[in-house]
């Protein structure tokens, strides 16, 4: 369902995306070219900062949104998802973040006031809160990232940790045409 929020900010779709009919984009969203929005996805942008304002939600081209992931901001702060990233299963994105470019975050995981940087993993059920991932880093899952965490503990990502995020975002990818092309079918 694609929908305006209460102030009147209306999605603005690229007609090569495939927004799956159960998700919902509400308000100021911008979806780029060829991105995958899974079954139940909700990206809301939707919440008005103190002075009115509202930053957008962007999703860079390429990316893959997949089941039940929810993005949304706090106070009209902005989110932006970069190209070519994967955000996976029941993942929760909350801005204000800034998810770089090539990014893979792992089912259930959550993203709260963060940046995170290009190339970076953030494996399943990890928590990144109120701090900035450098490019390239690699959160084992179940790791909780803060403001107080010593990024030396941190690995980087290997290159077995790169090959599989690529291999989620040309699978998630390939879907676009082709439910693109299904899509009317009953």
């Amino acid at each position: 369902m694609i929908r305006k929020n209460p102030s009147g900010d209306l999605p603005v779709i690229h007609e090569s995306a495939f927004v799956d009919p159960t998700a919902i984009i509400c308000g100021r969203v911008v979806v780029r070219e060829n991105v995958f929005i899974g079954p139940y996805v909700v990206i809301r942008a939707d919440e008005a900062g103190p002075d009115g304002g509202m930053q957008p939600i962007v999703i860079g081209a390429n990316s893959s949104i997949q089941d039940g992931v929810i993005i949304h901001s706090r106070a009209g702060a902005g989110v932006l998802i970069g190209s070519d990233t994967s955000i996976a299963h029941r993942a929760i994105v909350h801005g204000p973040c800034d998810v770089g470019d090539r990014v893979f975050i792992g089912f259930n995981s959550v993203l709260y006031n963060c940046s995170v940087g290009h190339d970076c993993v953030v494996r399943h059920n990890a928590v990144v809160d109120g701090c900035r991932l450098p490019c390239g880093f690699h959160v084992p899952s179940t790791e909780r990232i803060g403001p107080a965490t010593d990024l030396e503990q941190i690995p980087r990502v290997t290159a077995e940790a790169a090959e599989f995020s690529e291999d989620v975002a040309r699978t998630n990818n390939q879907f676009v045409s082709g439910y693109k092309r299904i899509q009317n079918e009953l």
